[in-house]
């Protein structure tokens, strides 16, 4: 993939984010893009959203269940960055019109309290440097238009994220194992989802790793302070207007969102 077609393509999705508006995806035309060049317009979109006074707080880890990655015919996850402006305390209340077809997934989210430059980075390291845990409701959003997606598609698209939801921080103990923390999501009171952390490629904490490594072969480092959204517990919800969605975890409390029913 050229140049041009790099920033071409980081275009249209930065257009598609501002006017919420979807476009075909780039793999119609191109059915041979694959993970690298993904990765090459996500770098471009990143600087264009950057350059309009946004920032990087972290990042995000997708298809990191089994299921997801056979779907995509991968035995990897992918990952995109997390933005400050994408961001909401527990409780928060967000509009369907700030996305484009927004679904729901709970998480478990990590703040670093040190940094990680990978590779090599161990899953010991990676626990070490995990300063906080925190329960999360991420919206995923396309700007591909209805979700018709193959991995260079999504990869491009900041790994299709929207938003995140964050509770308060706990910070882990030495017997607070995150496979095992359990988790009942719930929309409108109704449950419609279970999970546990084992769900997140194994363990969430592999995840931390697994970023860092990642992202230290281009040349990137994991920040302290940074956040670290490890994956979908549950296969994503669709969120309408005057919907309430509340995940509980085992030792990390609950986090509610709530979406403007106008």
């Amino acid at each position: 993939m050229s140049g041009e077609d790099t920033v071409a393509r980081a275009r249209a999705l930065y257009e598609a984010r501002a006017e919420r508006v979807p476009i075909a995806p780039f793999t119609d035309a191109d059915p041979a893009l694959g993970m690298d060049d993904g990765y090459a317009v996500q770098r471009e979109l990143v600087r264009m959203l950057v350059a309009d006074g946004d920032h990087v707080v972290g990042y995000k880890a997708g298809l990191t269940s089994a299921p997801m990655q056979d779907m995509f015919g991968v035995d990897t996850p992918d990952y995109g960055p997390v933005l400050a402006s994408t961001v909401y305390a527990d409780g928060a209340t967000v509009s369907c019109d700030s996305f484009i077809a927004p679904k729901v997934e709970a998480e478990i989210v990590f703040r670093l309290g040190a940094p990680l430059t990978g590779p090599g980075i161990t899953l010991e390291q990676a626990r070490g440097a995990v300063a906080e845990v925190m329960a999360g409701l991420e919206i995923v959003d396309s700007r591909i238009e209805n979700w018709r997606i193959k991995l260079a598609d999504t990869i491009a698209d900041l790994a299709s994220n929207g938003a995140v939801a964050l509770a308060l921080p706990v910070v882990p103990t030495v017997d607070c194992d995150p496979r095992l923390i359990g988790m009942v999501f719930s929309r409108n009171g109704e449950i419609v989802a279970t999970g546990a952390g084992a769900a997140a490629l194994g363990d969430p904490v592999a995840v931390v790793a697994w970023l860092a490594n990642v992202l230290g072969e281009r040349g990137v480092s994991l920040d302290a302070g940074q956040l670290i959204m490890t994956g979908a517990l549950h296969a994503a919800v669709p969120i309408s207007p005057g919907d309430t969605f509340i995940a509980e975890f085992d030792r990390l409390g609950s986090i509610t969102l709530h979406v403007d029913g106008s």
